[in-house]
């Protein structure tokens, strides 16, 4: 009898130990699905973060491009004016005979590099067209020409010289300026004679490289441009050559 009733008590200790034995496993899945989702909600934060930095960081760079695609952009035409002021009337007449002499027109400028950049990023490059607040414009070799004052028709410049196929004096006069700075252009374009053909031609091939590295056609380094040299080397024609087809 003892035992029979020791056993039926120690059955009803463990049905009622068993409630609570589930009951705290439940409280503790709970609390790892707790800790779970705080753990997912805390990688999801760290996602987002870092996705907005990331954002943050290409937009920065592509901001940084756009400025570094204008950064360059100038047009000081009064250091182009104080050329031709200062340049003796010989020269000046050199000058005209190469069909440049509109050039000689133009007003000391100082343009704002915001309004540079403003038309540099509303030019449509593909189209050759500006797009204002106003209007649209097509601008064409021929309205080129025609503002500058230079020739807009006949046959373009070849896009390159082609060393090997030079003469040996045309090869001379190549590496002569090959990698000059604009100011030393600048310079010898100012201090040179013009009293014999010989200078006068010599004037004439640095003139052609000084107007396009100064103001038709500037790039980015201070240095000559293979794509200013092609136009030093068709001297007999240069004034039949197409200058607004160059922009």
């Amino acid at each position: 009898m003892a035992d029979s009733s020791t056993s039926s008590t120690s059955q009803s200790d463990s049905k009622t130990k068993q409630p609570f034995h589930f009951r705290a496993k439940i409280e503790v899945q709970n609390i790892q699905v707790i800790a779970n989702l705080r753990n997912l909600h805390q990688h999801t934060i760290k996602l987002s973060v870092k996705n907005l930095k990331r954002k943050q960081s290409n937009n920065t760079q592509e901001k940084m491009a756009a400025r570094n695609q204008t950064k360059d952009l100038k047009c000081a035409t009064h250091l182009l004016s104080d050329k031709f002021r200062n340049m003796s009337e010989e020269k000046k007449a050199i000058v005209r005979d190469l069909g440049f002499g509109g050039l000689m027109h133009i007003p000391p400028l100082r343009v704002h590099h915001q309004l540079l950049r403003e038309l540099a990023n509303n030019f449509k490059l593909g189209e050759n067209r500006l797009e204002t607040g106003y209007d649209s414009f097509k601008i064409t070799p021929r309205k080129i020409g025609h503002a500058l004052g230079i020739n807009a028709t006949g046959d373009l410049f070849p896009e390159k010289v082609e060393y090997k196929k030079l003469s040996e004096d045309d090869k001379i006069i190549f590496r002569r300026f090959q990698g000059k700075t604009l100011k030393s252009l600048t310079d010898e374009m100012m201090e040179i004679g013009v009293g014999n053909e010989k200078e006068r031609l010599m004037f004439k091939r640095i003139f052609i490289l000084y107007i396009q590295m100064a103001f038709l056609l500037p790039t980015t380094i201070n240095k000559i441009s293979p794509v200013h040299l092609p136009p030093i080397f068709k001297m007999d024609s240069i004034t039949e050559r197409n200058w607004g087809g160059m922009f």
